[in-house]
């Protein structure tokens, strides 16, 4: 009888051990991450950066990762199926290669690009053709604009840039930049201009700071108030492109995107626009409405 009894105990305690086995392991699937790759646009990287910080406070089982590259390369991933964000500067109907029927785009926030200059240049102000004519290379030394006897030295982003792309269609009216240093980060051109004499690029509004002097053009800031009412014309929406609508987890972290708590936030804080701050409206064919 005691044999009886030890065996049934026995096979109470292996039950009990594989139901508690059972429950960790189910317990342990529940809880495994949702993971979030994000890549491409170097112009909104800060902001996708500050956003997931904030979100997976709040969403501890969601990991986020944000990618530069670039916009051509963003696109190109998300349409592929590589990575769930493609972040860019440009409409998907503007990239060469991209099909953009088979993506959809969630604007989250506007960015205006600013022609910048090592600080030691001596200019501060130039007209619109000024900066064409640097940038196809008739303008070759700044003492033609009023500035020290020294070389111009243009600094490019890589061709798939949507910063690039941007600024050379509404910044140089279309045409394209001299052959020149290109580089694939919007960090490493402010780190090379801010270091090289004569120096001149481009960036978004988010990267400058008192290391680089931003250009007027036309005695126009690149600033909030210009951006709004395309006053200053250089500016692009930055979008997220999911491939098809975004599952449920994916569609709540852009819903975040342009919460009052971001857009009121980092956006500002970072040098962005919040979407709703804009008077004017573009479309992928380039139409101001």
């Amino acid at each position: 009888m005691k044999k009886i009894s030890l065996a049934i105990a026995f096979s109470v305690i292996v039950l009990a051990g594989c139901g508690a086995g059972n429950a960790t392991k189910d317990s342990s699937s529940a809880k495994e991450a949702e993971k979030i790759t994000a890549v491409g646009s170097t112009a909104l990287q800060p902001l996708v950066d500050a956003a997931q910080e904030s979100y997976r406070q709040n969403h501890p089982n969601v990991q986020i990762s944000v990618q530069g590259g670039g916009s051509g390369t963003g696109l190109s991933q998300v349409e592929s199926g590589a990575v769930e964000i493609g972040n860019s500067d440009v409409f998907a109907e503007e990239k060469e290669g991209i099909d953009a029927s088979k993506l959809v785009d969630h604007k989250v926030a506007v960015v205006g690009f600013v022609p910048v200059v090592n600080k030691d240049v001596g200019v501060k102000n130039i007209t619109k053709q000024q900066l064409i004519d640097i940038f196809t290379g008739q303008i070759k030394n700044w003492q033609e604009l009023g500035g020290k006897d020294e070389t111009i030295q243009v600094i490019n982003r890589a061709s798939g840039s949507g910063t690039r792309a941007t600024f050379e269609k509404w910044g140089l009216d279309g045409k394209e930049s001299i052959q020149s240093q290109e580089q694939d980060s919007s960090g490493t051109v402010k780190k090379i201009v801010a270091q090289t004499p004569g120096a001149i690029s481009y960036l978004a509004l988010s990267y400058v700071d008192d290391s680089l002097q931003a250009l007027q053009l036309e005695g126009v800031t690149a600033n909030m108030k210009n951006i709004t009412t395309n006053k200053w014309p250089i500016w692009s929406y930055e979008h997220m492109y999911t491939k098809g609508e975004p599952d449920k987890v994916l569609a709540d972290f852009l819903t975040y995107m342009t919460s009052d708590e971001i857009q009121s936030g980092p956006v500002k804080e970072l040098g962005y626009l919040p979407i709703t701050a804009m008077k004017v409206e573009r479309t992928a064919d380039g139409t101001i409405k």
